[in-house]
Parts: structure tokens; C-alpha cells; sequence
């Protein structure tokens, strides 16, 4: 039996479940409030998703590679008092991504849309180049229409998301509202090509570009706003943060898995660990998949929370290497895809739980991220879209990931000195043993149908006390719209928390910040 933590403490105890970057972040915002607050992560290490695998040549990132949206975590850290350039090195990426087919053709694209313009014409033409300005303006206007009242809203209603879209006539011709995402890039862009690469950005949030709305355009602005790589791996952010919780008197402990959230009269009392453990706590922020609570995997009591994802599709799952080796071939760049020449099929068959013979492939050279490749091996992250476990892979097809995936590069000239073993591979098993109840989903609920991003549960439960973040929770997922979670889930807690005083205070604890995120200056 463990000792609390909390033991001595006074005032009200906040326990939160997980350490992936929304329970990080909520943990710093709540000490930095002044809340007592324990972090409980059934893994060793911190951030979740955000993970790392050993290497030869050090850590590799086996998860989320890039920090996009910047301003969310420029806001997170100056709520915090502090600054993110005094915790971590952020590098910006001119080069957004190399693009690679089967016929030989590349293009790069940048982070500024002349930039990419100008390397369209050289690739597709002149009319390739204008057709791409104009699909960009539709990306920005949509994320600049939807920031504020979907992605920075604690809880949209449609009410008010119709309400906002009726006064803004552009923004409902920009939305496409009749139309999926590869609908709208089969009419934007004569090459099949750039419609087959801007419909992989889908993919970013689990989702297929023939069945998500092209609404979803909007992530290409998000990516061509800036891509900025962390020195040293994206853990080193989830470090980060993870320290200013500590600072701030917030306590971890890691191997810690908790098997139930204890409630009492619907109002939550606190955790019981696996080891039987038993923390008492006023208020439980849960970091995980909703759906683990849903299905009751931490109790009975708290199974009525988040029902909607029991039966809800779930987005896609991977298959992901991660290794060090020596490549040789095309010269490659931070991020690289290496598409297949059809674009219809793929999804179609992870829709059916199967592979093709040659999926498109997204490579992470790690060590690009800052200069200069090192000589001999480098860390590399592979990633294929696969199906999660609600439709189960045979044998046949898990043991033949190997052979897949780098058959496929081999086909662009590309191969890895020494090949990896299993041992760098995570499946959808390997995803939903990692992450229980998640089907292997690397992004909670599909993303598909206009109305789906108003189907994610919110910060605030049916069960008093008790609070959800993460990827799984609105706004979505990403490590971005994470981060944000955290926010609209400490701000909940800390508003219902002064509505139960006595006497109210005229502000809020703890200097939150509720700004938009795209106001804040982009260096």
C-alpha cells in the first residue's frame, strides 16, 4: 500500500489521471493556481502519445514528431509565467514535407505559400500553382471562421455554430457543407496528385479524406502557418511542462495505474489504485480515452460518463517503426511521404480491416529536424494508416507489415542499414495495450460526418468532481488541440470551484488565459 501523497495537505485535492500533454498541462495550470494536485501515469515516463523508443542513436520519437499551432503553447507557458523559448528549442521548418510517387516526381512544400506556389508551377504548371492559392485562401478562412467558436469553445452547440455560420455567407460556401474532403480536392485541383496530398492531412486527425467534410481543409492552414521540430524529440516538451507542474508543488508518480474512480452520491471521492490503494481527491481530471470510463474499465460508477464513444466509429490506427539506422537513397528531408501511385483503394481497404501491398508511407528523419544528418546511423519514425481493432487485422497481415512497408520504400530506392526488427514496431494491439480501451485508435472518435467534432465529450461530466482531457475530449486530436483541452478543463474546474465559496472573488485564480490562440504573434 502506498502512502499518500496528499497526507498534511489542506484545502481541496486534485488527482490527475494520465501524464500524455492534456494532463500535464492541466496539472501545471492547476498547481500554478494554487490547487494541490498529484499526477497518477501508469507508464514510467511522461507524455503519452508522446512517447519514445531506445535507440543505438539515442531516444527516437514514436509518436507526434512536429509542434504545430504555436501560439496554444506560447499561451500555455505565459499563463504559467514563463516563457517556452526558456524551456525548450523550438526549430523552425521551412520545408513543411518531400513528397514522393511512384513516378519519380517530388515536391517540396514550404512554409511560405509563395514559397510553395512557386514549387506547384515548377511541378503540375501555372494553373496547378493558382488553384493551390485559391484552395489556401479557403483553408484560412475556414480556421480563422471556426478558431474561436469551435476550437477555443469549452462546450459548441450547433445552435450557435449554425448561428455564426448563417451570418458569414463566405464561410458557409467555404465549408463545402455537402461535400467530403476529397469531394472538395477532386474539384480544386486538376492533378490527382496534389488532391491525393492534401487529402492525406485527414489523416492527421484519424480520418479518411472520401468520408471526413471539407471543413477539414482548415488543417492544412494549421500546418502551413508553421511546423517547429523540438530539440532533442517532441518528449522533451512533455519534460518540460512536467517540470513547471513541479515547480508549481504539483507531485507524479509514475507506474501508478489506476483501476477505479471512486464516486459517492454522483460526486467523485477519488482513485483506487491496482495495488488497492485507495487516494481520496475532490477532484479527478481523467487523461485518457473517454471511452475507457465508458466502457467501464475504471468502474461501474463511472461507466455512465461519455457514452456516446461505447458505440461511436473509431478514428484510424498505425502501424509505427521507429529505429536508428543508415539510409540510403533519395535525399530526404525532416518529414517525407512516400505515396502510392493509386489514390482510390487504400482507404477503402482499412475501411475492411486490410492493407495494400504498397500503403502510402510517411517518414521521419529525426536528425534533419536541426541541421545537417549525422554521419553513420540516424533515427527514423515510419508511419501506415491501419484500421483499429474494432476490425481485427488476420495474422497474415500483422506478420507482413515488415515485409510491406519497406518493400514499398525499397520501391522509391530507399533502404535502412540494419533493417529493423519487431521489436521497433507498435501495432493497433501494441496501440490498445499501451492506451486501454482505445481499439487501437490513436485518435478517439472518427472524425467522419459534419456534426462529429460536436459528438466529443467535453471537460465537464454527468459526475461532479469529475473532469476529462485529452485527444479523446473536444477540441480533438492532435497535441495541439490536447493542450487546449487541458485549458477548457482546468478553467472548468476553477470556475466551479469559486461557484461553490461562499463568497465569490471579482478573478479568477491562477492569471488563466482565454484568448484566441491565433492572436497571439506567430514569430
Amino acid at each position: 500500500m502506498r502512502r499518500s501523497v496528499f497526507e498534511g495537505a489542506t484545502g481541496s485535492r486534485t488527482i490527475v489521471v494520465g501524464a500524455g500533454i492534456a494532463g500535464l498541462a492541466a496539472a501545471a495550470r492547476l498547481s500554478h493556481a494554487g490547487q494541490a494536485v498529484l499526477v497518477l501515469e501508469r507508464h514510467s515516463a511522461p507524455g503519452g502519445r508522446m512517447r519514445t523508443l531506445p535507440t543505438a542513436a539515442g531516444p527516437v520519437d514514436a509518436g507526434p514528431t512536429v509542434l504545430t499551432m504555436r501560439p496554444v503553447f506560447e499561451d500555455l507557458f505565459q499563463d504559467l509565467g514563463t516563457r517556452i523559448e526558456d524551456h525548450v528549442t523550438l526549430v523552425r521548418q521551412p520545408c513543411l514535407a518531400r513528397h514522393f510517387w511512384p513516378d519519380g516526381s517530388t515536391l517540396d512544400l514550404f512554409d511560405s505559400e509563395t514559397e510553395s506556389a512557386r514549387a506547384i508551377q515548377s511541378f503540375a504548371g501555372a494553373n496547378a500553382a493558382r488553384q493551390f492559392r485559391t484552395f489556401s485562401r479557403r483553408a484560412r478562412r475556414l480556421f480563422d471562421g471556426f478558431d474561436a467558436p469551435m476550437m477555443q469553445a469549452a462546450a459548441p452547440t450547433l445552435p450557435h455554430l449554425v448561428g455564426h455560420v448563417a451570418c458569414r455567407p463566405r464561410l458557409m460556401r467555404a465549408m463545402a457543407p455537402l461535400s467530403t474532403l476529397a469531394q472538395l480536392l477532386g474539384r480544386s485541383f486538376d492533378d490527382p496528385r496534389l488532391a491525393q496530398l492534401f487529402g492525406r492531412y485527414a489523416t492527421y486527425v484519424g480520418g479518411a479524406p472520401d468520408r471526413v467534410p471539407a471543413l477539414l481543409a482548415l488543417i492544412w492552414h494549421a500546418e502551413a502557418n508553421g511546423v517547429w521540430a523540438v530539440r532533442g524529440g517532441m518528449h522533451e516538451l512533455a519534460r518540460a511542462v512536467e517540470d513547471l507542474a513541479r515547480d508549481r508543488g504539483a507531485t507524479f508518480q509514475y507506474n501508478a495505474d489506476v483501476a477505479e474512480v471512486i464516486v459517492k452520491d454522483n460526486r467523485v471521492a477519488g482513485v483506487r489504485l491496482a495495488d488497492g490503494t485507495q487516494l481520496h481527491a475532490d477532484t479527478v481530471v481523467f487523461n485518457g480515452d473517454p471511452r475507457a470510463l465508458a466502457t467501464g474499465r475504471l468502474g461501474t460508477a463511472a461507466g455512465r460518463v461519455a457514452p456516446q464513444t461505447r458505440h461511436a466509429r473509431r478514428s484510424l490506427s498505425a502501424e509505427v517503426w521507429a529505429f536508428a539506422a543508415t539510409p540510403y537513397g533519395p535525399d530526404l528531408s525532416f518529414h517525407n511521404v512516400f505515396f502510392r501511385s493509386e489514390v482510390e483503394g487504400e482507404f477503402e481497404a482499412i475501411a475492411q480491416g486490410r492493407s495494400v501491398p504498397d500503403p502510402t508511407l510517411y517518414v521521419c528523419a529525426q536528425d534533419r529536424a536541426t541541421g545537417p544528418p549525422p554521419p553513420g546511423q540516424e533515427r527514423f519514425e515510419i508511419i501506415a494508416n491501419a484500421a483499429p481493432l474494432t476490425i481485427a487485422p488476420t495474422p497474415q497481415e500483422t506478420t507482413q507489415c515488415q515485409t510491406r512497408t519497406f518493400r514499398t520504400l525499397a520501391g522509391f530506392g530507399l533502404t535502412f542499414d540494419p533493417a529493423p526488427g519487431r521489436q521497433a514496431l507498435t501495432t493497433p494491439t501494441g496501440f490498445d495495450s499501451l492506451f486501454p480501451a482505445t481499439a487501437g485508435s490513436l485518435y478517439g472518435q472518427s472524425p467522419e460526418g459534419l456534426a462529429a467534432a460536436l459528438t466529443r465529450p467535453t471537460a465537464r461530466t454527468s459526475i461532479r468532481g469529475l473532469y476529462l482531457a485529452g485527444g479523446g475530449t473536444h477540441p480533438g486530436a492532435g497535441v495541439p488541440m490536447a493542450t487546449l483541452s487541458a485549458r477548457h478543463a482546468a478553467e472548468a474546474i476553477l470556475r466551479d470551484r469559486i461557484s461553490t465559496l461562499p463568497s465569490r472573488p471579482t478573478a479568477m485564480p491562477g492569471g488563466m488565459s482565454t484568448r484566441s490562440a491565433k492572436t497571439a504573434s506567430d514569430p
